[in-house]
């Protein structure tokens, strides 16, 4: 094993494979740049005086395997268009394929038609990336699974379930009493993810959502009592949710409340509600860029770097993916 990550650390010498970072979230893609060997493309994203966006790449990609890196977080709208401008940028330069990682996919909860003429906008921008000329989307923990069969192009969808409960893991957890709880029904898969990892039973809260961002806690399915809870979600917007459950958990009896998620979106009162709720902490990944103002108190991040990097080195080595849904992705073939 250690040949194997000695490997992994050294640098991939192929002149003609080339990351990009795009204004969502710099930060991860220096990181995952750094971990694959690379240092970032040259790449400047300026607006014209009408807000219109405007991309230049500083350096040649023909015949190039170009790696996008760009969350379609806040602001949703202008993080899309730069990633589709950057995608045609690219195709009229003649790179031989382009490659999306987006380690938060926005626009992914309206992924079918809940009611009478609602769009299904998780199919739209799956089109959209696809008609620009994307040759292979890398993404983690869709909001709904289904979402991959939206594109017609190769996705890999990396799950966040395996770092979160490493963490756990590595904090002593080993040694507590612990439930994993869904806050809803739709989660149970990637709870049922979470406690396999953990070792440990699942609960599922049921609730009733009267309107969006506003969630009514029902009862809870599973034993909760005398045990350490830990609360999975593919994201936190506005914490409603979150705090919501964590309060009915408790109050049936759950010793201590911790709650994760991979794509930290904290909109509105999220913060407020989760520092006034009986949450010891929460966990989220930094698929998406968290202000320096939100980070700290009870908010814990990691960082999905490692996991995309690898990723990205197996993709451009025609190597196998599936391995990293494993717990310890470190240790691999």
């Amino acid at each position: 094993t250690a040949e194997k990550q000695g490997d992994r650390i050294n640098a991939i010498s192929d002149p003609n494979l080339k990351i990009f970072a795009l204004s969502s979230n710099r930060p991860l893609a220096a990181k995952i740049a750094e971990e694959v060997g690379l240092e970032l493309g040259k790449v400047s994203v300026t607006q014209f005086s009408d807000g219109e966006i405007k991309i230049n790449i500083d350096e040649s990609v023909r015949g190039c395997h170009v790696y996008i890196v760009q969350s379609t977080s806040y602001p949703v709208n202008d993080n899309l268009m730069e990633l589709l401008i950057m995608v045609d940028a690219l195709r009229r330069a003649s790179a031989k394929t382009i490659n999306i990682v987006i380690p938060y996919y926005g626009y992914a909860r309206q992924d079918r038609k809940a009611q009478s003429r609602e769009p299904i906008t998780a199919k739209l921008v799956a089109n959209m990336i696809t008609q620009a000329g994307a040759d292979r989307v890398l993404t983690l923990d869709l909001h709904a699974a289904q979402i991959q069969g939206f594109f017609d192009i190769p996705v890999d969808h990396l799950l966040g379930a395996p770092l979160l409960a490493n963490h756990f893991l590595e904090n002593n957890f080993k040694d507590k009493d612990i439930v994993v709880v869904s806050p809803d029904h739709g989660g149970v898969t990637r709870a049922r993810k979470m406690a396999e990892f953990l070792h440990a039973p699942i609960a599922i809260v049921d609730k009733r959502r009267p309107k969006a961002n506003v969630a009514e806690v029902m009862n809870i399915i599973g034993e909760v009592k005398g045990k350490v809870a830990v609360l999975i979600d593919d994201m936190i917007d506005t914490a409603g949710t979150i705090s919501l459950a964590a309060q009915a958990i408790k109050d049936a009896g759950a010793l201590e409340v911790y709650a994760c998620c991979t794509h930290a979106v904290l909109s509105g009162p999220a913060l407020d509600r989760i520092n006034d709720s009986v949450i010891k902490e929460v966990v989220v990944t930094d698929s998406i860029e968290v202000p320096e103002e939100k980070t700290g108190g009870k908010i814990v991040q990691i960082s999905v770097d490692q996991l995309m990097a690898e990723a990205i080195r197996r993709i451009h080595e025609n190597r196998s993916v599936s391995p990293l849904f494993i717990e310890k992705f470190t240790i691999l073939d």
